[in-house]
């Protein structure tokens, strides 16, 4: 039985928001020129829903577009009422219609949308996974549900739970793709619709077993089987959020999200026999270098396999497009590609359109990834199009004061916004208005902590009772939880000084149990020293947690700002009182040490990248 999916807008045909100039025109350019057009499909805030996640694409056979993601009622987070919807265009992408509910969450959660288009009959097929009401950020039961449109989606089924689809076993995860399925062209099964799954499970005592497969349908998705199937149990990667794509000769190639099992950063397996088993168990591979992120494929033409995903190595930031040549064999690296979107960016899926078009459909943001759902139509000549330089990469900085560094590398440590010597512990500090004073020192080797431990101390004497002051802020601003990052900051309105290291997709914070906004001089260390993260203040420990291993600069061809004193590199959270003797050491000094630094200043060496007495401004 069809049940009308809901409408929340009226008027097929409504444009979506455009994004702001800077593309090219191919009207203006000519017929081959490279050209990309951009819109805003799904914003937070709009239709009633919190926040936009997971997008998911396809073309129908009459060449509509099927634009899916999660509409998120309460937040942006990955569990309690969330819906799946969808937005259709009748055009290729230039307009969009209203939004339709496919599936309605009434408080649970119905997400990981996967649409495959079966070209036989027509129809769009939409698997997805359902959970419960309560919240589940350490896993929980879900199952796979299918449902159909045999209208190019206009209406859909009611959506039915694939029970075929799930062992009992998997009990304490579940996913679908996300991103579109696929529909085998060659071989003695084509027609049949595959889709890539994971999931996880653990029977409460022993060790979790996390492993990936795939689903295929011969009946155009009525029912469904449970195909190539490995787990973490069999010495694999942990190889999630597949990804699909059928070689010119017939076989299935699938990309995972690796969850850092391996030094690769993408795993992928491949499927001889139309996706019954694998050949061989998922492997990692170095390149594309990727965040910890979902990613998509798609088949642009018989020499052409796209991949899209973040390009930065470290952070769920720059979302582009890199091909690969060979069938999978290499893709290119972040600058061969395209970049669509410098900024915050995470999910993504792809979609062929018409002649030599495709669009990227992809979550973007300016602080966070998840603000927006963008859809890109592009063409093939603009995959060809240079990216230019990084805009995060900071020119020389501007002359101006400068305070000694007494480390061996004799960085310039600028002063900026007139801030001025007054005393300090030892001898002069420098004092700091919170208006526009701060110090910044360019990036160099001297002061790239890298994978490495290190040391970071100063002294520090404040007594405001509000806001956030930045003392230490390394290399990048820190958005939510978009490593790499590291920060020490004084929070007098939570009474605490906290700090964040954050690699790859861990974050580890650090937080005392006061402000230490007295009035007086106290000596603040923040360390990574044998796989933890210390926090100390006068020379006791306040605070740690296991650091995870990780480069802290990894990426930085897309650009750092090198080591803020007193601010964020952003400029906000700004310091007002007085710091003195900020050091910087790429190793973890000894107890030993540091009590000699704390009580008598003394010039201990040894990995010294940055030393700065604050005796004179000149």
């Amino acid at each position: 039985m069809s049940v009308l999916a809901g409408l929340l807008l009226s008027g097929f045909g409504a444009p979506a928001g455009a994004v702001p100039a800077g593309r090219f025109d191919a009207g203006a350019i000519g017929e081959n020129a490279p050209f990309v057009d951009e819109q805003v499909l799904y914003k937070q805030g709009d239709f009633g829903y919190a926040c936009f996640r997971i997008p998911g694409v396809v073309r129908a056979t009459n060449g509509m577009l099927l634009a899916f993601a999660e509409g998120r009622v309460k937040d942006c987070g990955d569990d309690e009422d969330i819906d799946l919807v969808l937005r259709r265009s009748a055009d290729g992408g230039r307009t969009w219609g209203p939004l339709q509910v496919l599936s309605e969450g009434n408080g649970t959660t119905h997400g990981n949308p996967v649409p495959i288009v079966d070209r036989r009959t027509g129809r769009v097929v939409l698997v997805s996974t359902h959970n419960g009401a309560e919240p589940c950020p350490n896993g929980c039961d879900r199952d796979p549900w299918v449902q159909h449109s045999d209208d190019h989606g206009a209406t859909w089924t009611a959506a039915r739970e694939m029970t075929e689809g799930k062992r009992p076993e998997w009990n304490f995860w579940y996913a679908t793709g996300p991103m579109h399925g696929i529909q085998l062209e060659h071989g003695p099964h084509a027609g049949r619709l595959v889709v890539g799954a994971s999931f996880e499970s653990w029977d409460r005592v022993g060790a979790h077993v996390y492993g990936s497969h795939l689903l295929y349908s011969d009946d155009s998705g009525l029912t469904w089987n449970i195909g190539a199937e490995t787990s973490r149990d069999d010495g694999t990667v942990i190889a999630q959020e597949l990804t699909v794509v059928e070689l010119t000769d017939g076989r299935i190639y699938a990309s995972a999200r690796e969850r850092g099992t391996d030094g690769g950063n993408r795993a992928y397996a491949i499927s001889s026999d139309s996706g019954e088993t694998w050949d061989a168990p998922f492997r990692t591979v170095p390149a594309p270098a990727t965040t910890d992120v979902q990613a998509s494929l798609l088949r642009f033409d018989d020499d052409r396999i796209l991949y899209s995903s973040p390009m930065h190595p470290g952070a769920r930031e720059a979302m582009g497009i890199r091909s690969s040549y060979d069938e999978g064999r290499r893709f290119e690296t972040w600058d061969q590609g395209k970049v669509f979107y410098w900024g915050p960016s995470a999910y993504s899926d792809l979609v062929r359109l018409d002649g030599d078009e495709a669009a990227l459909m992809y979550e973007a943001g300016t602080v966070t990834p998840y603000e927006q759902i963008r859809f890109a139509r592009f063409n093939e000549a603009y995959l060809e199009t240079p990216n230019g330089a990084p805009p995060g990469i900071p020119g020389p900085p501007a002359p101006g004061p400068t305070t000694p560094d007494v480390s061996p590398y004799r960085n310039e440590a600028y002063v900026r916004g007139g801030a001025q010597t007054t005393d300090g512990r030892f001898g002069n500090g420098l004092s700091l208005d919170r208006v526009d004073d701060r110090v910044e020192v360019e990036f160099d080797d001297s002061i790239d902590l890298g994978g490495n431990d290190f040391t970071l101390t100063s002294w520090i004497r404040y007594s405001d009772r509000t806001g956030a002051h930045a003392i230490l802020w390394f290399h990048r601003v820190d958005r939510g939880t978009n490593p790499p990052a590291l920060w020490l900051r004084a929070e007098p309105a939570s009474n605490r000084i906290r700090a964040i290291l954050a690699v790859d997709r861990f974050d580890v914070t650090v937080q005392s149990q006061s402000a230490y906004n007295d009035g007086q001089w106290h000596f603040v260390v923040l360390q990574r020293a044998r796989g933890e993260l210390r926090l100390l203040v006068d020379g006791l420990q306040v605070s740690s947690a296991p650091a995870p291993a990780g480069s802290l600069t990894l990426g930085r061809e897309f650009g750092t700002g090198g080591l803020h004193i007193g601010q964020r590199i952003d400029g906000v959270d700004r310091f007002r009182g007085t710091l003195d003797e900020v050091r910087v050491y790429r190793r973890a000094l000894t107890a030993t040490e540091l009590d000699l630094v704390q009580r008598r200043n003394l010039p201990v060496g040894g990995k010294l990248g940055l030393r700065l007495p604050f005796d004179n401004v000149s």
